[in-house]
């Protein structure tokens, strides 16, 4: 028993006692804890700086579920990311670089809807940013687009071409800086690089298309699709280099290098030493430096792989690897190979592969011509690939495009599920051309009898598809015209060349041309005549079509008016340029045409622009003849305001230069314009309107288009202020004309004439005209010359209406104010020239036969005139004369109380000339 307790003791219970704590267990966890307010009053608040999409998503949540490894989040988080900098642009900036290295980075995503997504926001940003702001980033994006590009997956090659679609749409220029990469993954889309058995070393590595089953289209297909991104880029290439011409007519770019910007010099200004005349060779576009040497470019210091394309031995090794690839898919697609029995007939999409075939190759052809020794070139193409493109290109030409159409019901076709119809579209057109500019450009005068066997093929097509009456787009047009340039200069010969002249006029004379094919046909023809026009003349043979084609040009002009102001603007070029070289049969067609063109009412000088309207003015100086029925259509082109009154003057000047009064050493052609009918048109213009408008004129009444006075025969059309600024405008010029005639006294006896003939005697007589007249009397009048009393009775008058329409005018009348200067200038310097002038219309003074309302404006015209210096000798002389005028006004103003403009008028005369006694009488005599 004792044992059995002291073995117990190691495990006794512990007895607890009422009322005290349980005692804490060696092993018992501590579970007591404090607890604090934490404040988060930033962090409950909203982000202002980060917008948020409809699922309150921010562009950085956005960005990091990008790398999610589930394609369905990668897919909403692109489309949130579309969204959000939809709704936010400016979020674009601020995350410029994150965005862009994110979505480049899903080019080669496993999941096509991922990629789809992708390309669909790369085309967002790319309406959204510039090229200069993606551009430090872009060479992430053509690492990514490359890694596509050569991608094992069928499906990420697909889409890489759409992603390049869309590259090449926004930012060719920044994708074409890795030409050589890029041109290397073209290659390896649709080929694959196989080492020749027979060569034991990799130095000698050739391409050769390949096949893969697995694709969703067929080979054929897959093919077009990369040569159709090749192509684009291609041209990308071309566009980006300013020293490639276009393709066609080389003169034909549209770019903003080529234009032309005259140099407006006004010939007044450089003769006083005003405007500083700098001339530049070549135009000032290309100046051209005539020497040896070369200085070598900023791309020639780079090594050949950062060079592109603009090295010769990198285009040379492009050349070689693609041209053999092309002519594969060209076997491929060949009738040959599909249909024998078709001949040259195409299908459709053998006929786009094939078109996109040569499209490259005419690109690269282009490429050749920037480099220095072009001719080295064209040896080595034509050397190399010759041979080749006469055995698989030309065997089957002229090409054709075939037409399937189904047929719902039986007929002749029965045997047959698909019946093939002739083409009548022009679609196979521009695989032809493309061909042809290709061909042609390997052929010169050395070889041409070489060559005569494929080019006679290529000249006659060429000279069918000009004479067919089909219609032709401008694209088709441009090359068809290179081709036929090419050709021209390949054989030079008369008897080569007229007929292709022939082909193109016949295209010309079709009625409803397309505009830019309008222009091309003027640009070739134009070019055609100044490369004619350059050869001496001892070797010189006129194209009679050419001269048929010079001589329809002005009647074109006058029949096509303001229906096409640029169509209009090229005919006056070419006429202008022909013009200037006196051709004889474009001068008689526009001598017949000129009364239409020149038509004040609806010729198409006045119905042009400004611009044309210069040029048009211009050619005045070219016409053999200028016949009074002309000089008067001219005269009212001056006059009516349709053209500018600076292009008036122009043509002022230009019909003086015409005249025998300019001054020629050498004798001027014979009855180019007769002085009679000179006058004759200085004096219509001078005058502003003509006899049927003064005519209308005189029925015209009361305010406010008249002015009157019961003191003046002589009322005044008050003209609107554009139509009087224009005619003193052109009044100066007529006076400057009219005073550097030798005979001033004659020319002032035939201005006197035409005065007394034709305004003496009108009632109404516009106030520019008053004004004109007595401007051109005071520029001719001298010692010699002899004023009749008619002319003088009639000036009189003229100023008496003038003074009074100023002295009556209104201040708040801002349109005829602008009048004062000039008219009040021309009255003050007639009277001061004509003392007899300034006597006769103080005789006229009556006023005993005006109504006491004009008495105020008597007595201020009275006291100007005193205060006026040019005028105070002779109102001396005339005191007599202004003392009993002032008599008359005080008689009848006798028994009212004396005004203040009464006052003044006694002021003055006791001023300025009773303080001077009457002078004797010889000094009366005079008049």
């Amino acid at each position: 028993m004792t044992k059995k307790r002291k073995h117990q003791e190691d495990f006794q219970k512990v007895k607890l006692k009422v009322g005290k704590k349980k005692p804490k267990l060696e092993n018992a966890t501590d579970t007591t804890f404090k607890t604090k307010a934490i404040q988060i009053p930033e962090q409950l608040k909203e982000d202002g700086v980060l917008p948020t999409q409809n699922r309150k998503l921010n562009i950085k949540d956005l960005l990091s579920q990008m790398h999610h490894y589930s394609p369905g989040v990668k897919h909403n988080a692109l489309l949130g990311l579309k969204d959000l900098l939809s709704q936010y642009p400016f979020v674009i900036d601020a995350h410029l670089s994150n965005i862009i290295s994110e979505v480049a980075a899903v080019f080669t995503d496993k999941d096509s809807g991922v990629r789809g997504a992708a390309v669909h926001l790369l085309q967002f940003l790319a309406s959204k940013i510039r090229a200069e702001q993606i551009a430090p980033f872009f060479p992430l994006v053509s690492a990514h687009l490359s890694s596509a590009m050569t991608h094992i997956s069928e499906g990420i090659q697909e889409d890489s071409l759409k992603v390049l679609d869309v590259l090449l749409e926004a930012y060719p220029a920044l994708l074409t800086d890795r030409s050589i990469v890029l041109l290397k993954n073209f290659v390896e889309l649709i080929s694959h690089q196989q080492l020749s058995k027979r060569l034991k070393s990799r130095e000698k590595l050739t391409w050769m298309l390949s096949v893969n089953p697995n694709r969703r289209v067929t080979s054929q297909q897959w093919r077009l699709n990369v040569l159709i991104r090749l192509k684009k880029f291609l041209q990308a290439v071309v566009d980006g280099s300013s020293e490639i011409e276009d393709e066609g007519l080389q003169e034909q770019r549209d770019s903003p290098r080529s234009v032309r910007n005259p140099v407006c010099i006004s010939w007044k200004l450089h003769a006083n030493n005003q405007q500083h005349i700098q001339l530049f060779e070549n135009g000032g576009l290309r100046p051209k430096i005539n020497s040896s040497f070369r200085l070598r470019s900023l791309a020639s210091v780079m090594d050949s792989a950062g060079k592109g394309l603009s090295s010769a031995e990198n285009l040379k090794g492009f050349i070689a690897i693609i041209i053999p690839l092309l002519i594969e898919c060209w076997i491929e697609a060949s009738p040959a190979q599909s249909a024998p029995i078709l001949g040259n007939v195409l299908e459709s999409e053998a006929q786009q592969l094939m078109q996109q075939v040569l499209s490259i190759i005419h690109l690269l052809w282009k490429l050749t011509k920037r480099h220095d020794e072009t001719y080295k070139m064209e040896l080595w193409l034509r050397k190399n690939y010759l041979v080749d493109f006469k055995h698989h290109f030309m065997r089957n030409f002229p090409y054709s495009l075939q037409e399937t159409v189904k047929h719902k019901k039986k007929d002749s076709c029965r045997g047959n599920k698909y019946c093939m119809t002739s083409s009548n579209s022009i679609d196979h057109l521009l695989l032809n051309l493309t061909l042809c500019d290709i061909m042609v450009s390997l052929a010169s005068p050395s070889t041409l009898q070489t060559d005569s066997d494929w080019l006679d093929m290529i000249r006659k097509f060429v000279t069918d598809t000009l004479q067919d009456g089909s219609k032709l787009n401008s694209k088709q047009v441009n090359r068809l015209l290179g081709v036929t340039w090419r050709l021209m200069q390949i054989q030079q010969n008369k008897v080569a060349t007229e007929p292709l002249i022939k082909a193109v006029y016949t295209l010309y004379q079709q009625r409803n041309l397309l505009f830019p094919v309008r222009t091309l046909l003027l640009k070739f023809f134009s070019r055609v005549y100044q490369k004619e026009d350059l050869r001496t003349q001892r070797i010189r043979s006129r194209s009679k079509v050419l001269s048929r084609w010079l001589a329809g040009l002005p009647q074109q002009l006058a029949l096509l008016g303001l229906r096409n102001p640029e169509l209009s603007n090229q005919l006056i070029d070419i006429i202008h340029s022909a013009a200037s070289r006196s051709n004889k049969e474009l001068l008689q067609s526009l001598q017949a045409t000129a009364a239409r063109i020149y038509d004040p009412l609806e010729g198409t000088l006045v119905l042009l622009p400004a611009e044309a309207q210069r040029r048009l003015v211009q050619l005045v100086y070219f016409l053999p003849c200028l016949p009074a029925s002309l000089l008067a259509c001219l005269s009212r082109c001056c006059i009516m305001g349709r053209m500018s009154s600076e292009l008036a003057a122009t043509l002022i000047g230009i019909l003086h230069m015409r005249s025998s009064f300019a001054g020629w050493k050498c004798q001027v052609q014979d009855n180019s314009v007769s002085d009679v009918d000179y006058f004759s048109f200085l004096f219509s213009t001078l005058i502003g309107f003509s006899r049927e408008e003064l005519t209308s004129l005189q029925g015209i009444r009361g305010k406010p288009h008249i002015s009157q006075t019961q003191l003046s025969p002589v009322r005044l059309y008050l003209t609107d202020l554009d139509q009087f600024l224009h005619h003193w405008a052109v009044t100066e010029m007529v006076c400057h004309s009219l005073s550097t005639i030798p005979s001033q006294s004659q020319c002032f006896d035939i201005l006197q004439t035409g005065i007394c003939k034709y305004l003496v005697g009108l009632v109404v007589i516009p106030d520019s005209t008053a004004g004109s007249v007595l401007c051109a009397i005071n520029k001719l009048l001298d010692q010699a010359c002899i004023l009749s009393e008619t002319l003088h009775k009639f000036l009189a008058s003229c100023c008496y209406s003038l003074l009074y329409f100023l002295l009556t005018l209104d201040k708040e009348d801002a349109e005829h104010v602008q009048k004062r200067d000039m008219l009040w200038g021309s009255c003050i310097s007639a009277l001061a020239l004509l003392p007899r002038l300034l006597r006769l219309m103080l005789q006229s003074l009556q006023v005993s036969r005006i109504c006491r309302e004009e008495l105020p404006v008597v007595a201020q015209l009275l006291r100007l005139l005193m205060q006026h210096g040019q005028l105070r000798s002779h109102m001396i002389t005339n005191e007599f004369l202004v003392q009993q005028i002032i008599k008359d006004i005080m008689t009848l103003k006798s028994g009212e109380v004396q005004e203040q403009w009464l006052t003044d008028l006694h002021y003055c005369f006791n001023i300025y000339l009773a303080s001077h006694p009457q002078g004797p009488g010889p000094m009366n005599a005079v008049y």
